[in-house]
């Protein structure tokens, strides 16, 4: 495979096609592991790589900071601007008191300590891509679907979030501001503010997308074509179930989903195997894994600049990478969109 290259949104950052993932690093794999992995996927083109400050994950006081600090050694010994790192800063409202005390909300202190943190964890002097990791409004995510005006909580204004990250884009320690699992409206405020105020407009979104959750589709794909603010793909091979390893209830020993069975709880509801079992089947078809279906389904949409894709060995990562290759017919596409029909998004 040789691999392709693109703008990201507005920006100049020049990105390839598959972005590596790393939230695994520090917790179920070793800094030397990790290195091993960022040193195949740079053989094999790769040069966008995906870090979050409270990574890893699942998110423990014993091991936050430590992802990027493993991809900090690693660029230690690198030519920097070769490659496009992308971190995320933490947001309120999830309980991790260990990340900054706890004061998270995307205000100038919180914005201050956490790009600074990043920063020297990552041994570098700027960061290419920062994105807000998720809002520091309430939205419903991460398996939460209804929207509930009671639980809004008080919230630092877009306009001024926006504010302090351009401001670490004028100190030159950010280069590109993103947002992380955001929403329609949410993406289209901080437009309107950066038209307002002549601040950065945001350059990408990294939102959840798969075969079993392509909510993206329903409004935000229209952002995209409209706006010029493409999808970073993440979690596309939904916590490993789009390799069909927990099918038929299947507890694999040393998968994610067994070791920290409460994680990925948007994975875990009632019509989530059929519709696996479904593209299995189709996979088998065309004589692929369901992995590679999985991926390359992905890959394929007009309106993803970057495929997310993360391991846990060299050889998962390998399999990943040729998997996301691949290109497919008009027939599975096709195929993918029935099946779809009939499980429409089990795993929002």
């Amino acid at each position: 495979m040789e691999m392709r290259y693109t703008k990201l949104g507005g920006s100049d950052l020049n990105v390839s096609e598959i972005c590596l993932g790393s939230m695994t690093w520090g917790q179920q794999n070793t800094e030397a592991e990790g290195h091993a992995q960022l040193d195949y996927a740079v053989s094999r083109g790769v040069n966008f790589i995906d870090v979050a400050e409270m990574y890893p994950v699942p998110p423990s006081a014993d091991t936050q900071g430590r992802t990027e600090s493993i991809l900090g050694t690693w660029l230690a010994r690198q030519q920097r601007d070769k490659f496009v790192v992308a971190t995320k800063i933490t947001g309120p409202g999830r309980g991790f008191a260990w990340v900054r005390g706890g004061q998270l909300a995307i205000d100038r202190k919180g914005v201050s300590e956490a790009i600074e943190g990043s920063l020297r964890r990552l041994r570098t002097d700027y960061v290419d891509l920062y994105q807000i990791h998720w809002p520091d409004r309430y939205v419903p995510a991460f398996g939460k679907i209804h929207y509930d005006p009671a639980a809004e909580r008080a919230t630092v204004p877009i306009e001024e979030q926006l504010g302090h990250l351009g401001e670490l884009v004028k100190a030159g320690k950010v280069r590109y501001i993103g947002l992380s699992n955001e929403t329609p409206w949410g993406v289209m405020q901080f437009l309107r503010a950066a038209e307002r105020s002549g601040l950065p407009r945001v350059v990408s979104i990294q939102n959840a997308y798969n075969l079993i959750n392509r909510t993206y589709e329903a409004g935000l794909s229209e952002v995209t074509r409209h706006e010029g603010v493409p999808l970073m793909a993440y979690s596309v091979l939904a916590f490993g179930h789009l390799t069909g390893k927990y099918l038929s209830g299947a507890q694999p020993a040393g998968a994610r989903l067994t070791l920290f069975p409460p994680f990925g709880q948007r994975y875990q509801k009632p019509c989530v195997q059929p519709a696996v079992a479904a593209y299995a089947e189709l996979a088998a078809s065309q004589g692929l894994s369901l992995a590679a279906l999985a991926l390359a389904f992905v890959r394929s949409r007009w309106f993803c600049a970057s495929t997310i894709v993360g391991a846990t060995s060299v050889a998962q990562l390998k399999a990943n990478i040729d998997g996301a290759a691949i290109d497919l017919d008009e027939g599975a596409l096709a195929a993918i969109d029935a099946i779809h029909l009939k499980h429409p998004n089990p795993a929002v």
